[in-house]
């Protein structure tokens, strides 16, 4: 979405509009589909809409436009079950027709609640680490930790000034903000997914320095 804001941003530029308001009218995942659709489930439709909205609050923005939130519409709140065609046109949704909700991406009031933080952190267990798959690009770890930092862990630590800001690349914040989110969650294999920018170790990653002294602070309490 990013690169189509920016397209379009560009293109109006060329034209001698650089002043007109861009927002996206409408843009979203289904959770579900039919047989034959590739792409539809829970677990997709909540890593794009989690990672769109934690994009957004973020105020990071675009390249041609830093430091600036595109107001963007959700499709949709509401499943729109009579709607013709494939399954996959009545299954975008983070709520049903009944009002119950399909899954959380975080703008609940109950998942916007603030949240009393546990000390000490939960110690890895024999499940891992939770760290950057190799030869992703920063683009796409830049998505996943905001997406993390985005569900409520606490990633001050990896902010200027912070314990774990050095080194300061978006790959050792990354593997902060995954480690910390999956060894908060049920440590299910999909906690540790991340858009499949993220995979588990057995091993501790210690070349990612921020992580490391996330992990020497939690084993050592």
């Amino acid at each position: 979405m990013v690169v189509q804001v920016d397209s379009v941003h560009s293109a109006l530029s060329a034209m001698g509009f650089k002043d007109v308001e861009i927002m996206v009218a409408e843009t979203g995942w289904p959770y579900s589909g039919d047989s034959n659709e590739v792409g539809p489930s829970i677990e997709n439709a909540k890593a794009y809409n989690g990672n769109l909205i934690a994009h957004l609050k973020s105020m990071v923005g675009t390249p041609l436009m830093p430091g600036k939130s595109v107001d963007t519409y959700l499709f949709a709140l509401y499943d729109e079950d009579l709607k013709p065609g494939p399954g996959s046109e009545r299954a975008f949704g983070l709520y049903k027709p009944d009002l119950s909700m399909t899954y959380d991406v975080g703008i609940s009031k109950s998942s916007q609640t603030p949240k009393t933080p546990v000390t000490p952190q939960p110690k890895p267990t024999a499940t891992g680490w939770c760290v950057p798959k190799a030869g992703i690009s920063d683009a796409q770890l830049q998505s996943s930790l905001d997406y993390a930092c985005g569900q409520g862990i606490d990633c001050s630590p990896i902010q200027p000034g912070g314990a774990c800001f050095e080194p300061n690349t978006i790959a050792s914040h990354a593997a902060y903000a995954m480690n910390l989110y999956y060894q908060n969650s049920a440590k299910n294999p999909w906690n540790c997914d991340f858009s499949q920018t993220a995979t588990l170790t057995s091993q501790n990653p210690s070349k990612y320095t921020s992580l490391k002294l996330y992990l020497s602070s939690i084993t050592d309490n």
